[in-house]
């Protein structure tokens, strides 16, 4: 089967994804190679914009679980996202990838704030975007924070990558007869609560027709491999489109 042409892609990276073996939130090494995986991609000619998650550093769940405001703890994330989003542009950077990281929250002296024109001329001339901050209000998750930038931008896709290789029937972690998906629906996620993304997040791509590509973004080079049709992931769809 000929894999799909993305053109434009927002690629979602949780936080801990730039978390290494020596248990620093964010590690210059990892963060490197992941930098490196959106270099190469970016010389095919791909139009990428990024969200990362701020897990590594401060979630805002969790704040809330131990009794801090559960509104607070969210800002609080949202400031790790920011942090995130600095050190995969500079990562970037170094190896002569020009980017720019725009902020839901305000924040002139670190970065811009999110304007989606002047975000869709960055793509236009090139460059890198990344989307920090999430929506820039409590009570969302980056995970619909990357879904509404997604559709915001009219990105073809949005290439989900986690630790896993894909959307499986049960937590391969703990049930190892467990059965991956190659294509699965939106419709299916939901009512099976396949824990891909949060609700919101799968709802906003259903209705905006943006298919969700699930694959382990930890493997080197699987970014490319699964753009080029290769790799191991499942895709998340409309029941038309299987």
């Amino acid at each position: 089967m000929t894999p799909p042409r993305y053109n434009r892609i927002l690629l979602k990276l949780s936080g801990e994804v730039l978390m290494g073996p020596s248990g620093l939130s964010i590690d210059p090494t990892v963060t490197a190679r992941v930098a490196q995986e959106i270099a190469d991609i970016k010389a095919k000619g791909y139009e990428i914009c990024i969200v990362v998650g701020g897990g590594n550093i401060f979630r805002g769940m969790a704040g809330a679980a131990r009794g801090m405001d559960r509104a607070t703890g969210d800002y609080m994330g949202m400031l790790a996202t920011v942090m995130n989003a600095l050190a995969v542009q500079n990562a970037l950077e170094q190896i002569g990838v020009d980017t720019r990281v725009q902020s839901a929250i305000p924040m002139a002296s670190v970065c811009e704030p999110f304007i989606r024109r002047r975000a869709e001329r960055h793509l236009e001339k090139g460059r890198v975007v990344i989307f920090a901050a999430g929506v820039g209000s409590p009570y969302f998750t980056t995970d619909s924070g990357a879904a509404l930038r997604a559709a915001e931008m009219k990105c073809d896709a949005l290439f989900k990558g986690t630790s896993v290789d894909g959307v499986y029937n049960a937590d391969p972690k703990t049930h190892p007869d467990a059965v991956r998906y190659e294509t699965v629906t939106y419709s299916r996620v939901l009512s099976d609560d396949l824990k891909v993304m949060d609700a919101s997040a799968i709802a906003l791509c259903r209705d905006n027709n943006i298919p969700i590509v699930v694959f382990n973004i930890r493997e080197p080079g699987n970014l490319a491999a699964v753009l080029a049709g290769d790799g191991v992931s499942t895709i998340v769809q409309n029941e038309q489109e299987l």
